[in-house]
This record gives C-alpha cells, sequence and structure tokens, in this order.
C-alpha cells in the first residue's frame, strides 16, 4: 500500500489522499487529514485490517489499538460511494469490470461481523469491458501498469471528480459466478494461458 501510494502520486494517477506513519506521527496526521478518514494495516486484505476514524480522538483510539499488531499504519481520506469498480487486469490488457456493491447498512463491500468468522456482502454485477466506463477502465490500466504485467485487480471509485484508484491488489479474488459472469471458462484459460507463458520464458 505504501509503494503504490507513491507511485501513483508520482504518475498522477488520482487517488485519495494518504500518508503512512508509526505511533509517534498520530497528533501531526490528526491535523493533517479531514474526517472521517480510513486507517489500514499496511498488508491487509479483504477488507480486513481496515476501519474508519470518525474525529481525531476517534484517530487516536483506533490507531492506539491498531498499533499493538502493526508497527506502521496507512491512512486514507475517505471516499463515500454506492459502490466500487474491479478492472481485472492481465498482462495489461482489462478482462473483466465488476461492480461490488456496499453490504447494507455498511460503507464497505463486505461487513466482518464482531465474532471474527462471519460476514455479510453486499451485491454485484459484471459487466463486459466495453460496456464500463472507458475512464475507468483506461485508469485501472494505467495503474496496474505501474505495478507490473501480471494478474491485478483494480479497484476504482466512480466520483463526481472522476476515477479514483483506492487499490491495486495484485493476488485479486476470482469467484464463479461472480468475476467470470461473461467470459465464462475462457476467463481461466487466459489466465492460465498467461501464466504458462510466464513460466516457458528463458
Amino acid at each position: 500500500k505504501v509503494y503504490l501510494a507513491e507511485l501513483l502520486r508520482t504518475h498522477r494517477i488520482p487517488a485519495p489522499k494518504s500518508a503512512i506513519f508509526d505511533k509517534r506521527r498520530i497528533p501531526d496526521i490528526a491535523k493533517q487529514f479531514s474526517f472521517p478518514s480510513v486507517l489500514k494495516v499496511p498488508d491487509g486484505c479483504f477488507s480486513r485490517g481496515v476501519r474508519k476514524v470518525k474525529s481525531p480522538e476517534h484517530l487516536n483510539e483506533v490507531a492506539t489499538e491498531m498499533f499493538k499488531n502493526s508497527e506502521l499504519l496507512v491512512i486514507q481520506e475517505y471516499v463515500e460511494t454506492t459502490f466500487d469498480w474491479r478492472i481485472g487486469v492481465l498482462g495489461g490488457e482489462a478482462i473483466f469490470a465488476s461492480r461490488y456493491f456496499m453490504a447494507p447498512g455498511h460503507w464497505q463491500i463486505v461487513k466482518h461481523e464482531d465474532d471474527g468468522k462471519s460476514y455479510e456482502e453486499g451485491g454485484f454485477e459484471t459487466l463486459a469491458v466495453e460496456d464500463a466506463p472507458a475512464d475507468i477502465v483506461a485508469t485501472a490500466l494505467a495503474s496496474a501498469r505501474l505495478m507490473g504485467d501480471g494478474l491485478y485487480g483494480v479497484d476504482v471509485k466512480e466520483t463526481p471528480y472522476g476515477p479514483m484508484v483506492i487499490e491495486v491488489n495484485d493476488n485479486p479474488n476470482i469467484d464463479a459466478g461472480v468475476e467470470d459472469v461473461v467470459l465464462g471458462m475462457d476467463l481461466y484459460r487466459r489466465i492460465i494461458a498467461h501464466l504458462l507463458g510466464k513460466i516457458a520464458r528463458p
């Protein structure tokens, strides 16, 4: 997440304001960011290790708790939308375009319950890549190319100010009946062919 934020900033790809900090910088961060904001552990995934903080006081409380398990945290400007785009990118080409809707009454697409085991998800819609907004796809492709030519899932928010990149996942989940709705088995064939091609290269 830290490396990604720097890459996006350097290449002027729109993304929420973000910063990495340790526990000593909590007071400074509280002054630099508006609220609500989002706190993340640098190596978090699947909506885990992500908290929304509502005020400087809440930031101090939540960050102090999160620092028990992580030396560093990432804070990111909160951008409210009803869904996130996930653009699948393989070898520099878009292979699927899905919209993940927020879980009912929640600000993320996955709501993890307090028991740490159960969770609730929002709905989804997968479109042909050519039917997705061109600026969303172009932004996702530009972001993925900064990371490499492998398989990526790029999370993009559609805002009144244009696309904003939230995350570039290098281990994206691809679920039967979700991301493969449009391409079906051809989606998996393309991924396998790409991987085999990588292995075959000298």
